[in-house]
Order: C-alpha cells, then sequence, then structure tokens
C-alpha cells in the first residue's frame, strides 16, 4: 500500500509539475544569466579544464608554436593540471604548411590571454564566434577581455598562420569566416579600451601587419573562386575526414540520406567495397579517401557505396563556412568549394575597407590606396556575379558550373552590413524580407534541409549582420521590429528552461530545435548569443 501511494504521490507531483504554468519571460533575468555566463564560459591555459575535449577523448595534451619562448608558469601549469606539453614541429607561417595527421596526438593550441568559449562540447575560442562575443563584452563593459580575445587571433596569425576555426590542432589546416578587422574595429572604437587615442593608436600598429597577413589567406590561390576575383572557402587537409571526426556515424549518414534522394545526389556517391582489397584500396586513395591512413575514412561506407573524393573536400570547405551544416551548396554542404559565396565576399570586403581605415589612421597612404582598389574590385565583383537583379538579392555563385545558385539563404544581408549594397539593392532586400522573417526572428533560409543551418531555424550571428545591415541603411523599423522578435524568442526560451541555446526554432519563437540531416544538438551557453543579444537590447534603446 505504502508502494502504492507513493506512486500516486508521484503522478500527482508530475502532474501539477506538466500543468505549472510556465515562467512569463523576463528580460533582466536573461541579462542576469549572460553576466554569470561570461565567467562560466571564460577558459585560460592555466584552467585545468580548458585543456579537456570531449570531441577526441584523449589526454590532455597542450601544443606551444614552434617560434615561441616556454611562457612564464607554464611549469605550474604542468604541475596543477597533469597535461602533457610539446613544441609544435615546425614554424608555420600559413595554412596547409603543416598537416596536423603528421601529430601522435591531437591537442590543445597555446594562446597567451584568457578567452570566452561558446559553450558545451565547444571548449576553445572560436573564430568568427569570438567576433560576436567580442560585441557583447564591449556592450557589457568587460574591455580587457575583449582585448584580450583580439590579441589570441593576433597571436594565431602570427603562430599559427591564420585566424583559427578553434585553437586545437586538428584545426590547423582551416580558418573560419574572416571577422578579424572587425573585432580589431569593436575594440579600437571603444573608448574604454584604451586609456587614450595614442595608446590605441600604438596597439592597431602592431594588430595592423597581422590582419593584412590573415587577409592574405583569402587571396592565395587555393582560396580563389576561379577567374571571378572573388573567394572560396578551401580547408587545407586534402581529401580525407576531418581529424576531429572520431567516427563513421555522421558520413554513413550522409551517404544514407543520398541512396534515399537520389535525385539530389549531385555525383558524391561511388560503388566501393566495404572491405576492400590492396588494388581497390590503391583506387580510393585518389577517387574518395585513404582507408588505410582513417579509421574514419575505412569506416565510411554503406550498402555498397563510399564518397567521392570532390565531396571531402566540399565538406572541409563548408565546415571552414562555419555553416556546418547546410543544403545550400549541395547536399550537407558537400560542394561548397565549388562557390563564392555571398557571405564570404561581403566580408572581405568589409576587411579591406577597414584596412584602409587602420591605413589612413597609421599614416600608410600607399596601402590605404591599395585597399581602396582592392574593396572597390571586390564590390564590382560582388555586383557582377552575386547580385541577382532578376531576384532582386544576392545569391552564391557556383563559379564551376558557371551560374548563379537558386538557393535563398539570409546571407544575402551580409552586404547590407559591410556597406557593399546600393540604395536601389538595400531596398530591394528589404522588400525579401519575408522570405525569412518568421516569428522569431529570421530563418537561415526557404529551404526545410533537416539541417541546422536552414529553414525553419536561425542564429544569433546572421540575425545581427541582417539586422545591423538594414538599421544603417536608414530601415529603422524593420531592424527594431526583428530585434524584438529574436530577443523575444531568447527571453521565452530563457524562460522555459533557463538556458540560453546555439539556435533557435524561428518558426515557433522558440528552442525548439529537431534536426533531421547532420548534427543535431542544440548547446547550451552560449557565447554569440549572448553577445547578440546584449547587442540587440542596445539597438533597441537606442532613440
Amino acid at each position: 500500500m505504502k508502494k502504492f501511494s507513493g506512486l500516486i504521490a508521484a503522478t500527482l507531483s508530475l502532474m501539477f509539475a506538466a500543468t505549472a504554468p510556465a515562467a512569463a519571460p523576463d528580460a533582466q533575468k536573461t541579462r542576469t544569466y549572460i553576466d554569470h555566463a561570461w565567467s562560466t564560459l571564460t577558459r585560460s591555459m592555466d584552467d585545468c579544464s580548458a585543456l579537456a575535449d570531449s570531441k577526441v577523448g584523449t589526454r590532455p595534451l597542450l601544443y606551444l608554436p614552434a617560434d615561441l619562448p616556454q611562457p612564464p608558469g607554464l611549469d605550474a601549469i604542468v604541475r596543477h593540471c597533469h597535461v602533457d606539453v610539446r613544441v609544435l614541429p615546425q614554424v608555420i607561417r600559413q595554412l596547409g604548411d603543416f598537416q596536423p595527421a603528421r601529430l601522435p596526438r591531437q591537442g590543445l593550441l597555446y594562446l597567451p590571454n584568457p578567452y570566452v568559449v561558446p559553450g558545451g562540447f565547444f571548449n576553445e575560442m572560436y573564430g568568427w564566434d569570438s567576433y560576436f562575443i567580442v560585441l557583447g563584452l564591449v556592450a557589457d563593459h568587460r574591455e580587457a577581455l575583449a582585448r584580450g580575445m583580439v590579441d589570441n587571433a593576433l597571436f594565431e596569425v602570427a603562430h599559427y598562420g591564420a585566424v583559427l576555426n578553434a585553437n586545437r590542432s586538428y584545426y590547423l589546416t582551416r580558418s573560419q569566416p574572416p571577422f578579424l578587422s572587425s573585432m580589431i574595429r569593436a575594440v579600437l572604437d571603444d573608448p574604454a579600451s584604451f586609456p587614450d587615442q595614442a595608446a590605441a593608436t600604438a596597439w592597431l600598429r602592431q594588430a595592423y601587419p597581422q590582419a593584412v597577413r590573415d587577409h592574405a589567406t583569402w587571396t592565395r590561390p587555393e582560396h580563389r573562386a576561379g577567374d571571378t576575383g572573388l573567394a572560396r572557402y578551401y580547408g587545407y587537409g586534402g581529401p580525407s575526414p576531418v581529424l576531429e571526426m572520431q567516427d563513421s556515424d555522421y558520413l554513413r549518414g550522409v551517404i544514407d540520406w543520398l541512396l534515399a534522394h537520389p535525385r539530389q545526389d549531385p555525383g558524391y556517391l561511388i560503388k566501393a567495397s566495404q572491405h576492400p582489397d590492396a588494388a581497390e584500396v590503391a583506387t580510393l586513395k585518389k577517387t574518395s579517401c585513404d582507408v588505410q591512413a582513417s579509421i574514419v575514412c575505412a569506416g565510411a561506407w554503406s550498402k555498397g557505396y563510399r564518397l567521392r573524393a570532390d565531396y571531402f573536400l566540399g565538406d572541409r570547405a563548408m565546415r571552414e563556412s562555419g555553416f556546418d551544416t547546410t543544403f545550400r551548396m549541395g547536399p550537407f554542404g558537400g560542394s561548397t568549394h565549388h562557390y563564392a559565396p555571398v557571405d564570404l565576399n561581403s566580408l572581405l570586403y568589409r576587411y579591406e575597407r577597414d584596412l584602409h581605415d587602420f591605413a589612413v589612421r597609421l599614416g600608410l597612404s600607399a596601402d590605404a590606396k591599395r585597399w581602396t582598389a582592392a574593396a572597390e574590385a571586390r564590390r564590382k565583383a560582388i555586383d557582377r556575379y552575386l547580385w541577382r537583379a532578376d531576384r532582386g538579392m544576392y545569391m552564391d555563385y557556383d563559379f564551376v558550373a558557371g551560374k548563379p545558385s537558386d538557393y535563398n539563404f539570409v546571407s544575402s544581408y551580409y552586404p547590407l552590413w559591410a556597406g557593399a549594397a546600393s540604395p536601389e539593392q538595400a531596398a530591394s532586400l528589404r522588400n525579401k524580407l519575408p522570405l525569412f522573417e518568421r516569428k522569431g526572428g529570421l530563418q537561415m533560409s526557404d529551404h526545410d534541409s533537416g539541417a541546422q543551418w536552414d529553414a525553419p531555424f536561425g542564429w544569433a550571428p546572421t540575425n545581427w549582420l541582417a539586422i545591423k545591415g538594414l538599421d544603417d541603411y536608414g530601415f529603422h523599423a524593420d531592424a527594431r521590429r526583428l530585434a524584438r522578435e529574436f530577443t523575444a524568442t531568447i527571453d521565452r526560451s530563457f524562460a522555459a528552461d533557463g538556458t540560453i541555446r546555439e539556435k533557435y526554432n524561428m518558426a515557433s519563437g522558440n528552442a525548439d530545435v529537431k534536426i533531421s540531416a547532420g548534427y543535431k544538438a542544440n548547446v547550451i551557453g552560449f557565447g554569440w548569443s549572448n553577445g547578440v543579444y546584449l547587442k540587440l537590447q542596445g539597438l533597441l534603446q537606442k532613440p
């Protein structure tokens, strides 16, 4: 009887919990969470939790650049965190100089200053995440932490060849969307970040050469989108699974999806054996990936098929784009390296304008002229290849096939943020908002692929860039409406479960995210959502 009574009590408790009214959204409570989250998400080299990497699950290992003297305090870190420390085997001047597959184990790459991580299993400093985090830190008057993160990005360029996807050794082959100049500007334009203008200019003088070097990453032959004068995403690891991929489940999922949707296969699949003989192994090394060198490659087989080498190149480029994954450049982004993207080239246009402004401030007149010419050439190429007058939108360009994409994607608003659009183009884009605007803000596309960077999902960075761009072009009412929608989504979600997430469902205006293609988690934290929330609230408070 006691057992039965206990069961009744437990059932009633669950019923009351289920019917209890949800907490009302409260912006102040969201704000308080963010205030605490900055500390929770901050890492440094002497913080043992920074060394852990759930993505690979091996004993913590810290790598130092080959051209860096041993940092002070390193011995104490070794003793306290029980971490192995090694020096990278060579000096790295640019991405691709060193293949991390040569390392016996993967590990954390040293950075000199504390930094904010996104959250969850993203336990390192990420490239484009950091821009939106820095915006939030500056808005929240955490100037030292913001400036330290920018200095970390500059350190990556100096010692690892570019701003990396993140500071793990397996990311030494790729970058992420280029926001370094915007990070520099965010700190440089903040009066509280320096004691005076002389100090700010002195800091810029040290930062400028590294920004120029980072920009050069995107004009190398591998990153050129054919003869368009535009750039593409490209990873330097070759046609093989990325090193952070610890099993073949994702790749088998890609194969199974393509087999279930044969009309949508661009030619990624090839017939192959599950256990190839020596002759087929040699063939697969050229046509797919090296099954002897990679356990993940060996396991990437399903129902008689493997993936072509070109898919693996596209997969690496897709990961560099930050949009992992969307179907806008082929299923699972497998053709990303075939495209000149609107987002990347808008960011580079803004980068070149920033470098012009930095050069002017530093008295480098020849450099300033060079950056003006580079920006203008890119703007003309953007207009020629990426502006679809027939659609009234910017759209990606497949330079391999020689034709524009038909995939509506929210990156069409990046040129507004970058200042690359004419007033007429901006007005046309404003009229296209119904393609993307939903209850919770701007969704990524109007295509429901089941992937996290497609409809109905929306993310903080793309909402901020579109909203800021609209506001800059004078569409203040639209910008404020969208800002209210997205911040309300975060407030509602926080009231429901006490967390801030990496992405949201724009159709329902909450964190109810169900992914069927690709990565399925909705990570808690979350660095860029926190930063963008603060920036949007600031925009809403403007007179």
